[in-house]
């Protein structure tokens, strides 16, 4: 069932309801005026009927007291006396009594009559003397103009809610298929995306578009297949790069094979070599099950008291084996902080930062660490005398496996692998941020931002070195 059907559906039934309960009010009430106004005429009639009646000392009543009545057009009036007998009759030919069950009533009660397909209303009224009951009045007004106005009333009622049921069904469908053509042109363009493949295709917004909701719709679409097509193209570049970075070692470790089968004999440089390009392909895959936990959210942390300054002596004593071709490695202010974090995941973020900012530092340059508080922010900072990063690619050097360019547009020396983005998922997940400043040609400074709500309370003991 669509849409548009359903609204429509639901309108006309709306409508449908609301036109039933009025029609039902307006039918009952116009009926229950028009009764009471036939009430009205018959206690009119029977109040001047009992000023004229007499009786005399047996209880009989004068018919001459009434000669002189002229009654209302279509009344009818008998008066019976207490024996139940017959004493005055207009017209004088109906017999019968007006309202048997009112005879018995004992007090004034109107009621509706049919019989014979003549229908009436009926006013009995007990009449009573000084010596006590003497009869019973019964008064008549046909009910044949009330019930022709009734059903006049009900036809007329069903007749309005028929066109108007059908008037507001053709309209809200009109009505609704106008409003919703945006959506039309929404999902035709949402299949048409769907079968070429092509997410870089957007939907049209037309300028004449003015409805608030499906601008935002259009728009969120939109918004959405840029998302898809960027994630799909990093999920192609990804496992470009993954096979990449897979091919090298797994190459190399065919090409051992192959010349160990060709000599029948095992160098202890193949088996080094082996060894550390198992030890690469290990790296690799830990480290891409540790992206995958950190962007599925599941990536566990050991939160214990961390004392951040032992932490930073331990990497700087730990990279200095990394010092080659007169680099150095110097701390050029630390301050005494505990931080409530993952002690390994923070040593691998540091030794992720300095290991790249040793590997980009020229010969014969420095590599300055510190760590400092400045307010509500702890800071860890690993400076570099390095070639500095394109201010294009600073934007991108935390996603997976990419690769900067040089100003003539072919690979620049240096690249960035899975490193940087873990460190940035691992700083994220203890509530951080990574700051990167650099300039071409003046070095890189990476700055380590560490909420200070996350520092250790008195009296906890941090982690020993």
């Amino acid at each position: 069932m669509s849409l548009r059907f359903r609204l429509t559906l639901l309108y006309t039934s709306l409508l449908g309801g609301v036109l039933l309960i009025i029609g039902g009010l307006v039918y009952v009430l116009v009926g229950q005026t028009l009764l009471g106004e036939v009430d009205a005429r018959l206690a009119r009639a029977a109040t001047q009927l009992i000023s004229r009646l007499r009786v005399n000392v047996a209880n009989q009543f004068d018919q001459r007291t009434v000669i002189g009545f002229q009654p209302l057009e279509n009344l009818f009036f008998q008066v019976w006396d207490a024996e139940g007998q017959l004493q005055i009759s207009r017209p004088s030919a109906l017999m019968r009594p007006l309202d048997p069950v009112g005879l018995g009533y004992g007090r004034p009660v109107y009621r509706s009559v049919s019989s014979n397909e003549i229908h009436l209303r009926v006013l009995s009224v007990p009449l009573r003397s000084n010596r006590g009951p003497v009869g019973v009045l019964q008064v008549a007004l046909s009910l044949d103009l009330l019930l022709v106005a009734q059903r006049t009333l009900a036809t007329l009622l069903v007749t309005m809610f028929v066109l108007a049921v059908i008037i507001v069904g053709v309209g809200t469908w009109l009505g609704t298929g106008y409003i919703l053509a945006p959506l039309q042109v929404v999902t035709e363009a949402a299949l048409q995306i769907t079968r070429a493949d092509d997410l870089s295709r957007r939907i049209p917004l037309a300028a004449q578009e003015t409805d608030v909701e499906f601008r935002q719709l259009i728009t969120a679409f939109n918004t959405t297949l840029e998302r898809l097509e960027n994630l799909f193209h990093a999920q192609r570049r990804f496992l470009a790069d993954v096979s990449h970075e897979l091919r090298t070692p797994l190459t190399v470790i065919k090409g051992e094979l192959g010349l160990m089968r060709l000599t029948g004999t095992v160098e202890p440089e193949s088996v080094q070599t082996l060894e550390q390009e198992v030890d690469r392909l290990t790296r690799l895959v830990g480290d891409l099950l540790l992206m995958a936990q950190a962007e599925a959210g599941s990536l566990t942390l050991d939160r214990q008291p961390v004392a951040l300054d032992n932490l930073l002596l331990e990497v700087y004593q730990q990279m200095q084996h990394l010092l080659k071709n007169g680099r150095s490695l110097d701390i050029a202010e630390i301050e005494p902080i505990t931080f409530v974090g993952d002690k390994d995941r923070l040593k691998q973020v540091l030794i992720n930062l300095v290991g790249n900012a040793i590997k980009y530092t020229p010969a014969g340059s420095e590599v300055r660490l510190g760590l400092r508080r400045v307010g509500s922010d702890i800071q860890i900072s690993v400076s570099d005398s390095g070639p500095g990063i394109p201010e294009e690619d600073l934007p991108h050097i935390f996603e997976r496996f990419y690769r900067g360019r040089s100003q003539n547009g072919e690979n620049a020396p240096f690249g960035y692998g899975l490193g940087l983005a873990i460190a940035q998922r691992i700083v994220q997940s203890h509530g951080g941020w990574i700051e990167v400043q650099s300039r071409l040609g003046q070095g890189t400074t990476f700055i380590v931002h560490l909420p200070a709500e996350g520092l250790a309370q008195d009296g906890v003991e941090p982690d020993s070195p």
